[in-house]
């Protein structure tokens, strides 16, 4: 059995979940899990579907959106 890794940490629920149904509608399987810092999420994967999981959030998101906002 493949184990969840990280695909990103979110800075909030809502992010979290926008991530999450990008990943669902491209038919990938994911969990939400809170990061140590505060309100963030982290969004997991199985490892075997990493690779497609990245491709799918790039593809469906707008290349401002995965600018750091707080740099």
């Amino acid at each position: 059995m493949t184990g969840m890794v990280q695909l990103a940490v979110a800075g909030d629920v809502t992010e979290a979940e926008e991530i999450q149904a990008i990943l669902t509608s491209a038919g990938i399987d994911s969990e939400l899990a809170a990061a140590e810092e505060d309100d963030a999420f982290t969004v997991l994967v199985p490892e075997s579907s990493l690779e497609a999981a990245q491709d799918a959030v790039e593809a469906l998101t707008e290349p401002d959106e995965l600018i750091d906002e707080q740099s």
